[in-house]
C-alpha cells in the first residue's frame, strides 16, 4: 500500500519508498528519530529494504518489551540480540548463492530478475519487466563509474508508463531559445560537439573601461569593436568545425541567428549537470574561452536529435563513444505518479549497482527470513540460560517481513505463516527457499520464482535494525534540559496571557 503525505506547504507525496516516507514525517520523539536515521542509511548504502529495516528493528523491540517488563536487565537482551544477529548474518551468507562466472546475457536476465523483485512492491509494479530491463541496460551503460549522477532521469507528464523510454546517451529539454533558432538543422550525423561556460551575447564594454570622446563620429568606431569582439567569438567557434554548440550561459539572438546561417545548432542556458553529462558521454572537454579550440576539446556522438516527448522538446544525443551515460525519460499521467516512479527506479538503480558488484543473492519473498528464524530457533535451543528466551524471541521478530507481505498483498498471514513453518522445517532443508507467493496467496519456492534480492541488502538490514534495537534498550532514562523547557513554557504562557486579556475587554465592551 502506497502513504499520501501532505505537509504544511500543501506538498502532496505519494510515495511507497520508506526512507521518503520517513524523511517527510516531522518526526519529534527522539528514540523515533533513530529509526529514520537507519532507513536513511539503508537508503544511502544499499537503496532498497527501507521499510525492512524500520520494521525489523521496530518487531525487535516490541518483542523485547514484556522481558524488559519483567525485569531482565537490558544489556542480557542486548547481549543475546548481537549474538543472534551474527549468527543471522553467518547463515544469511552462508545461504546467498552467487551469480558470477555467467554469461553476459544470463547476468543480464538474473539482474532484471532482481530489479523486478524490488520494483513488485511499487506503484509501477505492474510494468516491472518493462522497466527491470530499462533499469538493467542503464546501469550496464555507466559500466563500473561509481557516480549515479551519469544516470539522468527525466520526467515529462502525458502518456503511459510503457512510453518511457532509455536513451543510450544523454536527453534534456529544449532550452530557452531565441529567433532563428526554428531554422537551425535539428539532426545531425556524427557532428562534433563544443561545450561552452561563456555568454555568446552582446554586451557593452562599459563595465571595465572608460572612454572620452572629443568627436561624436569616433563613437560609431567604439560600438563597432563592440560587435567586433562578438563576432571573432562566433567565427572562433565556426571555425572549430563543431555542428552542435551548447552552453551553461545565455546564448543571445545574435549568435542563434549567426549559428542559424551556417548550419551550426546551439543550446543556451544548459543545466550543469546535463552538461557535465554530455561531457561525460561526448568525450568533450567544457570550455571557458573559444580561443584556440583544438579538435582534443571538442566531443562528438553519433547522432543528435531534437525530438517531440509529449507536449516537450528533448535534444538527444545517443551512440556515445565513451558511452558512460544513459538517460532514462519517464512518462506518466500525473505529477506525483512520475515523482513516485522516479524513486522506483532509483530504488531498483541501486539494488542493480549492489547485486553487480556483491554478486551473491538470497531468496526474497520472506523465504531468507524464515529460514534464519528457524535456524537460530535451532541455534538458542543448544544455549543454556536466560538467552534461550531471548534468541527466540529474535527469531519470532524476524517472521514480521512474510507476515507483513501477507498483509499487504491481502492474504490470512497466520495460515500461510503456518505453511511456511511446516515447509521451512523439513529436515531434508528442501524447503528453505520457499517463501510467500503473493499471487496466489499460498507458497512458493522464490528461487524459482526468481524472487531474488541482494544478500547485501538483508546483511545491512539486520545490522542496522539490530544496532537500533539495541541502541533504545540501553538506554534506561531520558534527560530533558529544564531551562530551555521553562523558557518555552514561559514564552507560551506570555502569548495565551495577551490574548485572555483582549477577549477579556471586548466582552466588558458588549
Amino acid at each position: 500500500m502506497d502513504k499520501l503525505i501532505h505537509d504544511d506547504k500543501g506538498t502532496v507525496t505519494i510515495s511507497n519508498d520508506g526512507a521518503t516516507i520517513m524523511k517527510l514525517l516531522d518526526i519529534v520523539h527522539p528514540a523515533a528519530k533513530i529509526l529514520v536515521d537507519i532507513a536513511k542509511s539503508q537508503d544511502s548504502e544499499v537503496g532498497d529494504g527501507t521499510t525492512t529495516v524500520v520494521l525489523l528493528a521496530a518487531e525487535f523491540l516490541r518483542e523485547a518489551k514484556p522481558f524488559i517488563e519483567d525485569g531482565v536487565h537490558p544489556q542480557n537482551l542486548i547481549r543475546s540480540f548481537r549474538n543472534a544477529s551474527y549468527k543471522a548474518i553467518q547463515k544469511v551468507k552462508e545461504l546467498a548463492k552467487s551469480i558470477e562466472g555467467q554469461s553476459l546475457e544470463e547476468k543480464k536476465r538474473l539482474l532484471s530478475k532482481c530489479a523486478a523483485t524490488t520494483l513488485s512492491s511499487k506503484l509501477i509494479g505492474g510494468e516491472k519487466e518493462f522497466f527491470a530491463s530499462m533499469v538493467v541496460d542503464a546501469v550496464g551503460a555507466i559500466g563500473d563509474g561509481d557516480r549515479l549522477n551519469m544516470i539522468g532521469i527525466k520526467k515529462v507528464p502525458g502518456g503511459t508508463m510503457r512510453d518511457s523510454f532509455l536513451v543510450n546517451g544523454v536527453a534534456f529539454k529544449k532550452t530557452f531559445s531565441y529567433a532563428g533558432f526554428e531554422q537551425q538543422p535539428k539532426k545531425f550525423l556524427n557532428p562534433k560537439i563544443l561545450l561552452l561556460n561563456i555568454e555568446l551575447e552582446l554586451k557593452s564594454e562599459k563595465e571595465n573601461a572608460e572612454i572620452r570622446l572629443s568627436d561624436p563620429s569616433q563613437y560609431q568606431s567604439i560600438v563597432d569593436a563592440e560587435w567586433n569582439i562578438i563576432y571573432d567569438k562566433l567565427d572562433k567557434c565556426v571555425q572549430s568545425g563543431a555542428k552542435v554548440v551548447l552552453s551553461r550561459l545565455a546564448i543571445g539572438d545574435l549568435a542563434t541567428q549567426y549559428f542559424a546561417d551556417r548550419d551550426i545548432f546551439c543550446a543556451g542556458r544548459v543545466a550543469e549537470e546535463d552538461l557535465l553529462r554530455v561531457a561525460a558521454a561526448t568525450g568533450g572537454t567544457v570550455q571557458t574561452s573559444v580561443n584556440n579550440v583544438v579538435d582534443e576539446v571538442l566531443g562528438t556522438c553519433e547522432h543528435f536529435e531534437e525530438r517531440q516527448v509529449g507536449n516537450e522538446r528533448f535534444n538527444i544525443f545517443s551512440g556515445c563513444p565513451s558511452g558512460r551515460t544513459a538517460t532514462i525519460v519517464l512518462r506518466g499521467g500525473a505529477d506525483q505518479f512520475i515523482e513516485e516512479a522516479e524513486r522506483s527506479l532509483h530504488d531498483a538503480i541501486m539494488i542493480v549497482r549492489r547485486a553487480t558488484k556483491n554478486s551473491t543473492v538470497v531468496a526474497g519473498g520472506g523465504a531468507i527470513d524464515m529460514e534464519i528464524s528457524k535456524y537460530l530457533r535451532q541455534e538458542s535451543r543448544a544455549i543454556a540460560g536466560k538467552s534461550q528466551f531471548f534468541i527466540n524471541s529474535y527469531a519470532k521478530a524476524l517472521e514480521v517481513i512474510p507476515r507483513q507481505l501477507c498483509d499487504n498483498a491481502g492474504f490470512d498471514a497466520t495460515d500461510v505463516l503456518n505453511k511456511l513453518r511446516q515447509k521451512h522445517a523439513l529436515p531434508t532443508g528442501e524447503g528453505a527457499p520457499y517463501g510467500v507467493d503473493i499471487n496466489t496467496g499460498g507458497i512458493a519456492d522464490s528461487f524459482a520464482n526468481f524472487v531474488w534480492e541482494p544478500a547485501v541488502v538483508k546483511i545491512n538490514a539486520i545490522n542496522a535494525a539490530t544496532e537500533a534495537a539495541c541502541l533504545i534498550l540501553s538506554v534506561d532514562e531520558t534527560v530533558k534540559n529544564p531551562k530551555s523547557e521553562s523558557a518555552q513554557g514561559e514564552a507560551a504562557a506570555s502569548a495565551m496571557g495577551g490574548r485572555g486579556r483582549g477577549r477579556g475587554r471586548g466582552m466588558r465592551r458588549r
